[in-house]
């Protein structure tokens, strides 16, 4: 059953979702509520892309900062 691709599909889809909680959690508290346009571009992010962007969160100081990754490595 593990091997199925549907076992493996929803098995990611919980992977994003909890990578999408976890990198809205950091978001919100490091820069307070954002823009919905702004978490309508994370929710369709992957969960590798999520996580890239957890690494780059640690040197943003400003919501620019997320912006400008956003357009840098997604192609909404």
């Amino acid at each position: 059953m593990q091997e199925s691709v549907i076992y493996q599909d929803i098995l990611h889809q919980g992977e994003q979702k909890e990578a999408l909680k976890y990198t809205l959690r950091l978001v919100n508290r490091r820069f307070g509520e954002i823009d919905s346009l702004i978490i309508e571009r994370l929710q369709v992010l992957s969960t590798e892309q999520l996580e890239g962007l957890g690494e780059e969160f640690l040197d943003f100081s400003n919501v620019s900062d997320l912006v400008t990754w956003l357009e840098q490595n997604t192609s909404s």
